[in-house]
């Protein structure tokens, strides 16, 4: 089984791990959410295996947009999943998956490379 990568190709952390992954010679699919919106499955999966508060990036423009009562749903999971798919530029980026099935959040270098 090969890496998946979620998140936005436009964004340049994204940029920066797909460098890496293609330095690192490690084959992946890209999972881009501006084309196909994250599905509810997938991301309760994530949240499972990682935490909400591990998938929220709360310091992107597009959270600091939204307003305390939206902002406050973003605190249990069953009310973030629908706001994280309307607004995937929300989701933590990038988001790996091994293919043990680990996840790495955010542009973690070190263990980006074990993933070979």
């Amino acid at each position: 089984m090969m890496i998946k990568v979620y998140g936005i190709k436009n964004c340049n952390t994204m940029k920066k791990t797909f460098d890496l992954l293609e330095s690192e010679e490690i084959d992946y699919v890209f999972e881009d959410y501006k084309k196909t919106k994250p599905s509810e499955e997938f991301l309760n999966h994530v949240i499972e295996k990682i935490g909400l508060s591990s998938v929220v990036n709360k310091k992107g423009t597009t959270y600091r947009k939204l307003n305390e009562e939206d902002k406050l749903q973003l605190e249990e999971v069953n009310t973030a999943i629908p706001l994280l798919i309307q607004y995937s530029s929300m989701i933590k980026r990038p988001i790996l998956k091994s293919a043990v099935g680990e996840f790495i959040v955010g542009y973690e270098e070190d263990q980006i490379r074990k993933l070979k």
